[in-house]
């Protein structure tokens, strides 16, 4: 079994390729920076004797779409599972309709919605050849509930929930595609203790999530969804659910 996991170098990205690790896949772990930070993916996975390689790209253009597929073809043989977990959220300053920005917005779906779309063209036919093909998109709550100081971001996101249900359509019965959907599994770092507490008490279950329990869940969906297919899971201890936000 092999897995690509992009955006593998830290946080939820590197807890998914271990997980897939533990479960005993051969991860490729894509980063577009932070090459030690992919490495430490990549020792972690070797020290559960399962290969490990890294492939670096820059998601947002077009051309790495093929080289990365390719580069773990020839890398690791084959492709059984693509995670779409690479991603952008900006905190510097509020995405809002005041501060409607078109090269912003184009940045966001280019992260969030073509290049999932890119990869799993160039993937389909390995997918489809392994016999348990599996695409796992990274979503938000925020897709079904968006943020007003986010737009760009929420909105692209509501169009990776759309397209994982049409894939999940299109690929059927050969690949399966579906997609989780965390709330909080780890802070950005700009936000300041005092922020953290506020946002984890609207959380039903009084926490934040963790970048572990996402991976559980994806690999769950690898190991026993043979069943599941576009399907969006939410992950965020009842957040969803909970009052309104507008944050």
């Amino acid at each position: 079994m092999v897995a690509l996991v992009t955006g593998a170098s830290r946080r939820v990205g590197r807890a998914i390729a271990v997980e897939l690790a533990h479960a005993g896949a051969d991860v490729a772990v894509h980063f577009r920076s932070g090459s030690q930070d992919a490495r430490e993916t990549i020792n972690q996975i070797r020290s559960l004797r399962r290969q490990g390689i890294g492939v670096q790209a820059d998601l947002t253009e077009e051309s790495s779409w093929a080289y990365v597929v390719e580069q773990v073809r020839k890398g690791l043989g084959r492709l059984d599972i693509l995670v779409n977990n690479a991603s952008a959220f900006l905190t510097d300053k509020p995405d809002t309709v005041a501060r409607f920005d078109p090269a912003h917005w184009e940045a966001m779906f280019r992260i969030h919605v073509l290049a999932p779309m890119g990869l799993v063209s160039h993937a389909e036919p390995l997918l489809s050849r392994s016999g348990r093909g599996s695409v796992i998109n990274l979503c938000d709550i925020s897709a079904e509930r968006p943020w007003k100081n986010h737009l760009a971001y929420c909105t692209s996101k509501a169009g990776l929930v759309a397209l994982t249900k049409g894939l999940a359509v299109a690929l059927a019965p050969r690949v399966r595609v579906n997609g989780v959907s965390p709330g909080i599994a780890v802070f950005p770092r700009e936000y300041d203790v005092a922020l953290r507490k506020k946002l984890s008490q609207r959380v039903p279950l009084k926490r934040s999530g963790s970048p572990k329990e996402v991976a559980q869940l994806v690999r769950f969906l690898v190991e026993s969804g043979d069943y599941i297919t576009g399907q969006v899971i939410a992950i965020d201890g009842g957040r969803s659910v909970a009052s309104s936000e507008t944050g």
